[in-house]
């Protein structure tokens, strides 16, 4: 009997015929994984006793099951699964498997819908979404790793002359220069940076066209040179600042989401290494008088916004228009918590601190500092308003900077001077950024709402208590009633032009105020060392410049030109410094000169001022000094 019994499992799940006109059903246990399939299956009915059939024949064929019994099967059972009585636990399923493959398998699907059935549509389509917005939140978060595995993937010795190709053809199209790449791009996992080694960038007439390639710095530069004597057939008259410029290593960190903001792809950036030659001897500016400020540049949606720039090793040489001599500009270490395109000299001076030599004299950029006065703390502007309308104190300072490098092109103080050396120490304080946070402008929506609310409760109290004081003791003659100029009520435009002080008051609380400009507050002290000064040839057409004041003033400069100390305060509108890329179109060049001026002119008149009263000192001196004598010969003669 149980040889029977265990010969019948292994026969197809619908039942046995054994004879005597008798049936043998049964129904294995049902589990979760053939749930589905079971539901599709008719319910069992009774069922009924067949007539009586023959004995079945000796030779008889064995009952085989149906093919879609076997594909039934396979589907809900490894090979080598026995028949169980309850749902196959994971263990099970793993010990059924045969090989590697087999197992990932059984894992894979445990772990998804923990069972062995094939997938569905809707598993498909969670699947697939899944894979879809894990990429999207990994290019969101992981901009950086994300390239870098791209770059990675892609940068084989076949593909990297492709690559740098494509790099480069977005770099020379956003910033309009050319680039080369000596070395692969390697995307460095441990720091979260891509590095690119040895890359030599130039900017020449002719190179508004994408040409990029990769190669060597020296083929480059021979390239570079080549094409400058060649005809360029573009209209591009080279007014402008070029350079070519080796790069031993840049370090970027990528950002999707400041380029969907329009603020360009890069976040961080570390430049080390940099050599090369910056020419502005083709640099011409027009004979008119132009305003500095129309020399700044516009701002473009895309242009680079970093969040955090460190620049080490630089070392340029400094070509000049009007054959002035080649000089050389070094920084050594400069750290900018943030440089964006639109205030590239903002962000200069703003810098976290920025050491080097500017043609020989060393400069220094760092934060001010206060005996007493813990960092951090903004208590040495108490003169200045509010500390928290300050967001930082820098102090710049150059030593012994040459006097040629401020008379060029200028009309004032500063061109008169032809020798000398000048010490500048300039303390920056830089006003606090706007926030323009959601929760700043739902705040302020909400104070001036409560202000303009409890404004209007406070006017209409008064104007009840006006009203019942009139009513009381003011009586009005209907002669006289005649009011002229009164608007129309029907009219929603004819209102007062002369409105009362409470509708004054009432409409500068309902309006909203524009934000205050903000300012740039800069103390400068200027020592001048061994100067000489000469009277201008040709008249200055500045306004500030006092015609009777050039000589006494050239003459104070040269009478006291071993040491001269000056002290100024300079004043700027932050919107000065939007688009604005050198301290000459910011207008912060005539802006110095300007108070200089005023400085030498206010040291001048005391200078006078105290030669006048040492004049009448001495001769009140000489005369009592006589008059004592005078005295005491008459006192001896008598």
């Amino acid at each position: 009997m149980h040889t029977t019994r265990s010969s019948l499992a292994r026969l197809s799940p619908g039942g046995v015929h054994i004879g005597r006109g008798r049936t043998l059903s049964y129904r294995r246990k049902s589990t979760k994984s053939n749930t589905d399939s079971s539901r599709s299956a008719p319910s069992p009915k009774k069922v009924e006793a067949p007539e009586p059939t023959a004995a079945p024949k000796p030779d008889a064929q064995p009952i085989q099951s149906s093919p879609a019994n076997h594909s039934y099967s396979g589907y809900f059972h490894l090979p080598h699964l026995p028949h169980l009585p309850h749902r196959p636990t994971r263990e099970e399923l793993l010990t059924a498997a045969n090989g590697f493959w087999q197992r990932m398998k059984v894992r894979l699907k445990w772990a998804s819908i923990r069972s062995m059935r094939p997938w569905n549509t809707d598993e498909w389509g969670a699947f697939l979404s899944f894979f879809l917005f894990g990429h999207l939140v990994w290019i969101l978060v992981g901009t950086t790793t994300f390239v870098s595995l791209i770059i990675f993937s892609i940068n084989t010795v076949f593909a990297q002359e492709t690559l740098a190709k494509k790099i480069g053809d977005y770099l020379t199209q956003s910033a309009g220069v050319s680039i080369v790449f000596e070395s692969a791009i390697v995307p460095r996992w441990k720091d979260g940076v891509i590095s690119f080694r040895n890359v030599f960038v130039s900017r020449r007439p002719g190179q508004i066209k994408s040409t990029v390639s990769k190669g060597s710095s020296s083929s480059a530069a021979a390239v570079a040179a080549a094409e400058r004597g060649t005809v360029v057939h573009e209209e591009d008259d080279g007014n402008y600042t070029q350079f070519d410029i080796t790069i031993n290593t840049v370090n970027v960190t990528l950002s999707f989401v400041k380029w969907w903001n329009g603020k360009g792809l890069l976040k961080d950036v570390e430049v080390k290494g940099v050599r090369g030659v910056v020419d502005r001897t083709h640099v011409h500016w027009s004979s008119a008088n132009i305003d500095p400020l129309s020399y700044r540049h516009e701002h473009q949606p895309g242009d680079f916004e970093i969040d955090f720039f460190r620049l080490e090793d630089l070392l340029v040489t400094v070509h000049q228009p009007d054959g002035f001599r080649p000089y050389s500009v070094s920084i050594y270490s400069g750290e900018l918590p943030q440089l964006r395109k639109r205030y590239l000299f903002y962000d200069l001076l703003s810098a976290t601190h920025m050491s080097g030599s500017y043609d020989g004299s060393l400069f220094t950029i760092h934060p001010r500092q206060v005996h007493g006065v813990a960092a951090g703390q903004e208590q040495i502007a108490s003169d200045l308003g509010e500390p928290e309308a300050w967001k930082k104190f820098s102090r710049l300072r150059i030593d012994g900077l040459k006097i040629d490098h401020l008379n060029r092109g200028d009309e004032g103080p500063f061109g008169w001077i032809y020798e000398g050396n000048v010490d500048i120490v300039a303390d920056v304080m830089f006003p606090a950024d706007d926030d323009e946070s959601i929760t700043k402008v739902v705040t302020e929506f909400y104070d001036r709402l409560e202000e303009a609310v409890t404004s209007n409760r406070y006017l209409h109290l008064l104007d009840s208590n006006t009203r019942r004081n009139k009513e009381d003791g003011v009586i009005h003659d209907a002669s006289v009633a005649e009011t002229p100029n009164v608007p129309d009520e029907s009219n929603p435009q004819a209102v007062s032009s002369n409105p009362t002080p409470k509708e004054s008051s009432a409409m500068s609380i309902l309006t909203p105020a524009s934000d205050p400009p903000q300012y740039l507050v800069m103390d400068l002290r200027i020592h001048l060392n061994d100067v000489k000064a000469t009277v201008p040839v040709f008249t200055s057409h500045l306004s500030y410049v006092n015609q009777a004041l050039v000589r006494p003033i050239v003459a104070y400069i040269n009478a006291k030109r071993t040491y001269i100390p000056i002290g100024c305060r300079i004043v700027k509108r932050s919107t000065d410094f939007d688009g604005s890329w050198t301290v000459f179109d910011c207008g912060l060049m005539n802006d110095v000169s300007a108070e200089v001026y005023s400085a030498f002119a206010h040291d001048v008149e005391d200078q006078q001022s105290r030669v006048r009263r040492l004049k009448k000192v001495g001769f009140w001196t000489l005369s009592l000094a006589v008059h004592a004598l005078f005295m005491g010969m008459a006192g001896n003669v008598i």
